[in-house]
């Protein structure tokens, strides 16, 4: 999850990509990149499975299979197996390896953790990653805090009850971003 010093999580890869209640930072992740991130997010596949609000799904689906340039990130999207949390049954999942979960987050995730072996990795997503917070559904958050102040946006975390989180592991990129590994306490 990519969020600003300040907490942001709203829009960081395009100046379209999120704009909801007036955002007008989208794209503040851009020229952040580097080899560092690169290596670290080409990783991502290592998961037994990717989790997805129905918003994120369609957004970063949507974008990274019409990319043509080669990027760490569309063969490992296309190819992973993918569950998409909605609370509208019966809606349409247009990329392969797609199964909807429909109903409230935390029951069917929970369900969905007592049957994937392995690793679930959330994208983006930030409304379910708070409700599956408030839930207790996570064990580990990976954070990429980029060296900037936004002073609007949706935070990833907002009112809630407190978490303690462990220090599991810290990169610091060529850019100033800090990959930083916490596990749930």
């Amino acid at each position: 999850m990519s969020v600003s010093a300040d907490g942001v999580m709203q829009g960081p890869g395009r100046v379209d990509e999120d704009s909801r209640g007036g955002f007008r930072h989208g794209g503040w992740g851009v020229g952040y990149g580097d080899e560092v991130v690169g290596r670290f997010v080409g990783g991502m596949g290592r998961a037994a499975a990717m989790l997805f609000g129905r918003r994120s799904y369609d957004d970063l689906l949507g974008y990274w299979t019409s990319v043509t340039e080669p990027n760490p990130f569309t063969e490992v999207l296309v190819n992973s197996p993918k569950y998409v949390a909605s609370r509208q049954g019966g809606a349409r999942l247009d990329h392969p390896n797609s199964t909807l979960l429909a109903g409230e987050a935390a029951g069917t995730v929970a369900r969905l953790k007592g049957e994937v072996d392995g690793v679930i990795r959330v994208l983006g997503s930030g409304e379910l990653v708070r409700s599956l917070h408030a839930a207790g559904l996570v064990e580990e958050y990976i954070l990429l805090v980029h060296p900037i102040v936004l002073g609007s946006g949706t935070r990833l975390f907002g009112e809630g009850e407190r978490a303690d989180l462990a220090l599991r592991e810290a990169i610091t990129t060529t850019t100033g971003v800090l990959i930083a590994r916490y596990r749930v306490k």
